[in-house]
């Protein structure tokens, strides 16, 4: 059984893009990144109840990464 949480940038991109239908734009990203960067806001407290702060590293690391890709495609 595959896990239903992403492991690689790949399925990530696919599962946002795709799965939930939610462009990768460079606003969505940037506002993901500054969520997600904050250690004290509450949506980044309660995404690391959920799925763990390594996870939550891995998911800044795949938004930073999206966010050279849509840079070098403009």
């Amino acid at each position: 059984m595959t896990s239903p949480i992403p492991q690689t940038f790949d399925t990530w991109q696919h599962c946002i893009e795709h799965e939930c239908g939610i462009p990768l734009t460079p606003d969505f990203i940037r506002e993901r990144l500054s969520v997600l960067g904050d250690t004290d806001h509450a949506e980044t407290h309660r995404f690391v109840r959920l799925y763990g702060e390594a996870h939550r590293q891995r998911v800044l690391a795949w938004f930073s990464r999206a966010l050279e890709n849509s840079s070098a495609h403009v």
